[in-house]
């Protein structure tokens, strides 16, 4: 740390900062400070949350006691030298997010936060952030020539540029101490190797999906939950392979969102596998609608023609009258028919400014048409 203080701008010039202007909401796994309102204690800004390159955050130690917001940028402690990011959590959230995780360090355990940076700090940050491309560039291609079977997604400069985290993915185990040989003599910094899988360097790269939207992963996702072909039978999604990967070539991590919805719905409805027989045919189970509780029937078991929607409460007599040895003379009731009701797609159908207004009683309906047909009368008179 001391020779960082001692660093001076060369020649006395003025140093030009770079555009670094912070912008909430705009960066990757952003939080939302839901406790900034309540009251607090002096205790609550001892540890807070610092956010480096894409995804990468820590817990640190406010030694000093400075007061800082969301968004500044600051000096800490690393391993060798000093780190620089940016504060992405302060207050009594820390404590809850500790908690979440279930993290409970000791004042020794965590880093400590020096400083505000200094603008030969963030001069030296940028400079670093600069040769992160041409580094990760030129890192595959040595990987290429050591003949080494693993992909390297991303590199990651240290504030201070004394060392470099190189993330790279690989299917097998790798021997990569001949590859930190020659990335040390190349580039003159201490190397990191960190093994990440695709789902993470989904989340670091970032991207755009299906939906529209940027990526889940990138955005607020900070846990991956493991996703099966399961979760999309439940949901009567097709099996296919192009429309239920993600840009990580994995399953999407959006088919977890409604999984549990589809569960508690389909608990109690009658088994699917089981046929409906009827006094002149068989009828076997195609499809179903989850949310609507309708099954789809037809008599041939391999094609979808003549399809029949049948609710599950009527599926649940049949089979009842089947294992009692009992034969329906038709799958549906003779008073019942399935029509879905129309839903309307007009979303500012009811958005009228007076639909919270009391209607009128009939008297008033009566004394106002009375005076409009005497100002209908005063109007043709004088004329």
């Amino acid at each position: 740390m001391a020779e960082n203080e001692e660093l001076q701008a060369q020649g006395g010039d003025e140093i030009r900062l770079p555009d670094i202007t912070y912008k909430p909401g705009c960066n990757k796994l952003d939080s939302f400070d839901w406790l900034k309102d309540f009251p607090g204690t002096a205790y609550d800004d001892e540890i807070m949350e610092i956010r480096f390159k894409n995804t990468r955050k820590g817990f640190f130690r406010n030694v000093n006691g400075l007061r800082l917001e969301i968004g500044d940028i600051v000096a800490v402690e690393a391993s060798p030298g000093h780190d620089i990011g940016r504060v992405s959590m302060i207050g009594r959230l820390v404590k809850e997010q500790l908690k979440e995780l279930k993290i409970y360090p000791s004042p020794d355990d965590l880093k400590k936060v020096y400083r505000k940076a200094k603008p030969v700090d963030i001069q030296k940050w940028e400079e670093a952030k600069k040769l992160e491309i041409p580094t990760m560039l030129r890192s595959r291609q040595i990987s290429e020539e050591l003949k080494l079977n693993m992909k390297i997604g991303d590199v990651e400069y240290q504030g201070d540029k004394t060392k470099a985290i190189f993330y790279y993915i690989a299917d097998e185990r790798v021997d990569f101490r001949q590859l930190i040989k020659v990335l040390a003599d190349e580039f003159k910094v201490r190397i990191e190797m960190r093994q990440i899988g695709a789902r993470q360097e989904a989340g670091r790269i970032g991207g755009i999906g299906s939906c529209g939207r940027e990526l889940c992963c990138s955005t607020y996702i900070t846990n991956f939950v493991s996703v099966t072909t399961t979760h999309a039978k439940y949901q009567e999604l097709s099996l296919n392979p192009q429309k239920l990967a993600g840009q990580c070539s994995k399953l999407k991590c959006c088919l977890n969102f409604e999984f549990d919805c589809y569960v508690d719905a389909q608990r109690c409805f009658p088994p699917k596998d089981i046929p409906l027989e009827t006094t002149d045919s068989i009828a076997y189970f195609q499809k179903m609608e989850v949310h609507k509780g309708i099954y789809w029937y037809t008599t041939d078991p391999h094609s979808t023609a003549n399809l029949i929607a049948v609710p599950v409460q009527r599926v649940r007599e049949i089979q009842a009258m089947n294992k009692k040895g009992i034969k329906v003379e038709r799958l549906l009731a003779h008073d019942q028919s399935w029509e879905s009701a129309p839903v309307s797609e007009d979303l500012l159908e009811n958005s009228n400014l007076t639909r919270f207004d009391t209607p009128p009683s009939t008297n008033q309906q009566h004394r106002h048409s009375h005076k409009r047909k005497k100002r209908r009368f005063n109007d043709k008179r004088n004329k």
